[in-house]
């Protein structure tokens, strides 16, 4: 029927177009079917303009027709959840555009509803909700920045006064820092995120507000350097350098960078650092977090994003005076004979949590201030102590 349909247009639209060269476009020349005429007559230039009218009207019921028969549905589950996304059109949950993945996770059953940057769990919850999938809990994202050599703290191969642009930089000698590894400092990472998230320090280093990164990956894209990476927001310590030089070229050319000395990887109760290529890694799927290679490296090059961390408190209540949690506190920050109530020297206390962990009574907990827990005040003798 529609192959029938497209032959008799196409037929139509032929004998019309013949007819409309023979009546209005003249033949000239040797063998040509009439003279040039000096003006067109008004029949004829009506005549035309039928024509296009002609034409105009089979066009138009044509393309209504295609239309009708070829429209797509669409499931307005797709548009509820485009309403639902915020907008950006960042492309970091793989998709083109927010409207891409509406799509996807709407009729795609493997694709997950947290895939939205963004958004964050609020907006999974609500996609779940309206695609009936199961919305996991993820642990959200966050850009950070590899490199903590400033402008006062590293060493500068020549005097750059091009472009202010990272990538314009490169070009010449790969950069004006002695580190390869480090940043330039330039802000493209600033200009390309969408968010406004990223500002630069006194010492043109990338500052990544916690509360606007969406971790839609713009600057890590931008950056020549690749000294932005996304990482885990709980996955709060990082060894923030990329330098794969030997410890003593790294001494002369910053003075926070990684010198794969070791001490972090003999500080770390759990195994979870070790080094590559010069560099010390962190397995961040054995780190607890602890901070205690933050508080061993000589270089201050593992840095700690935690600015505050809570300290234990031991419910006396629950204490059985087992020396287990003094065994295992690294500062030595835990004292107390067996069977009596431990005590914890507050100023030692790094909030490591591993006393937390270990504790077979549950007695401890983390709390963020110095005060107790609150709660129903017990009696005087029997106060919470503070671990």
């Amino acid at each position: 029927m529609y192959e029938q349909f497209s032959n008799l247009l196409i037929q139509v639209l032929y004998h019309t177009a013949s007819i409309f060269a023979n009546k209005i476009v003249p033949m000239v020349g040797v063998g040509g079917s009439v003279e040039t005429l000096q003006e067109v007559p008004l029949n004829i230039v009506l005549y035309g303009l039928v024509v296009l009218g002609g034409l105009g009207v089979i066009f138009g019921v044509a393309l209504a027709v295609v239309a009708s028969r070829f429209v797509v549905k669409m499931d307005p589950n797709v548009d509820q959840v485009r309403e639902t996304l915020p907008g950006a059109n960042c492309g970091a949950c793989g998709f083109a555009g927010c409207m891409g993945y509406a799509e996807a996770v709407v009729g795609n059953p493997d694709v997950a509803v947290h895939m939205c940057a963004p958004g964050k769990s609020p907006v999974a919850d609500k996609i779940a909700v309206i695609t009936g999938k199961k919305a996991e809990k993820v642990d959200p994202k966050i850009a950070r920045v590899f490199c903590q050599g400033g402008t006062s703290l590293s060493q500068r191969k020549f005097i750059y006064t091009g472009v202010q642009d990272c990538t314009a930089a490169v070009l010449a000698a790969g950069g004006d820092k002695s580190c390869e590894y480090g940043c330039l400092g330039f802000g493209t990472c600033m200009r390309a995120c969408p968010f406004d998230a990223i500002t630069m320090s006194a010492d043109n280093l990338p500052l990544i507000s916690p509360a606007k990164c969406t971790a839609c990956g713009k600057c890590v894209a931008a950056c020549p350097k690749q000294v932005i990476e996304l990482a885990q927001a709980s996955k709060a310590v990082v060894i923030s350098c990329h330098s794969k030089d030997k410890g003593i070229d790294v001494k002369k050319k910053c003075q926070v960078g990684c010198i794969a000395c070791g001490i972090c990887v003999r500080t770390c109760p759990v195994d979870a650092i070790k080094l590559e290529n010069n560099l010390a890694r962190i397995n961040h799927d054995k780190c607890i977090v602890c901070g205690l290679c933050v508080k061993k490296c000589p270089t201050n090059a593992i840095f700690d994003y935690i600015p505050a961390r809570p300290k234990a408190y031991i419910d006396p209540a629950k204490c059985a005076g087992l020396d287990v949690c003094e065994k295992v506190c690294p500062v030595n920050a835990i004292s107390g004979e067996i069977g009596s109530l431990h005590v914890v020297n507050q100023e030692k206390c790094i909030g490591c949590r591993m006393c937390e962990s270990r504790c077979a009574k549950k007695a401890i907990t983390m709390v963020e201030s110095q005060a107790a827990p609150v709660g129903k005040k017990p009696a005087k003798a029997r106060e919470p102590v503070a671990v």
